[in-house]
């Protein structure tokens, strides 16, 4: 399974922001430090201020943080909102589907992979390994 640029790029903008819980950051200075579209990444943004995992504040001075506590976005709800389709083989469309073996392993499958993700948080993810904002390309806050 493979997940999308757009889970990518919504799980990059969780962890920078929840390195950085105090403060709003820009759309501009999260694209700047990954190296990656801002264009993209507003549409990232707006879907996960829109779900209630980020709070935007316009204007001058303005920018996002995360809607709540990093212990209270698990990961598995984040993946099941920005994955649109988890088939991982077009069963739907094949002919011996009714009558073959391999659609109820792959569910099985499916359903052990989002379970390891329900169980953690994106604090969990934070704890892991060390600070990684020294990795990133360096930026200033606007």
């Amino acid at each position: 399974m493979r997940l999308t640029r757009y889970t990518d790029y919504a799980m990059r903008v969780l962890l920078y922001l929840g390195r950085q819980p105090d403060r709003l950051c820009s759309i501009a200075e999260i694209a700047r430090a990954y190296g990656i579209s801002q264009n993209h990444l507003m549409k990232v943004i707006n879907d996960l201020v829109n779900a209630g995992y980020l709070a935007s504040v316009r204007g001058r001075g303005g920018g996002v943080r995360l809607a709540r506590p990093a212990e209270q976005i698990n990961v598995g709800a984040l993946i099941r909102h920005t994955e649109d389709d988890f088939d991982l083989v077009g069963c739907g469309s094949c002919i011996i589907a009714p009558a073959c073996g391999l659609t109820s392993v792959l569910n099985e499958a499916l359903a052990g992979f989002l379970a390891v993700l329900d169980r953690h948080t994106l604090a969990d993810v934070l704890a892991r390994q060390g600070d990684f904002l020294p990795l990133l390309h360096p930026v200033r806050p606007d």
